[in-house]
């Protein structure tokens, strides 16, 4: 069985995270004000990331996916779609 990486625990960190980040930080570095709609691991847990929020970004849908898709992981395929949103 696989080992559980997310949970109640997560639920509670991302929705904090969220609320304390409304913006994606990626789209703000841009000079552009665009809604968080996920919270990125920048160190995936499969690679030994954690849920500390040194290792965690508030981002859009687009920028999670280019994100992905840059590091050639489950996204990759979707980045196309998102991109185009921009």
């Amino acid at each position: 069985m696989a080992r559980k990486r997310y949970g109640r625990a997560w639920t509670f960190i991302r929705k904090t995270y969220a609320a304390e980040h409304p913006f994606c930080e990626v789209c703000l570095s841009e000079g552009r004000y665009t809604p968080t709609e996920a919270v990125h691991h920048i160190k995936p847990l499969s690679q030994g990331g954690t849920h500390d929020i040194s290792n965690l970004k508030a981002v859009c849908k687009a920028c999670h996916a280019r994100i992905h898709g840059e590091i050639g992981d489950r996204w990759s395929r979707k980045v196309k779609d998102y991109a185009s949103d921009r």
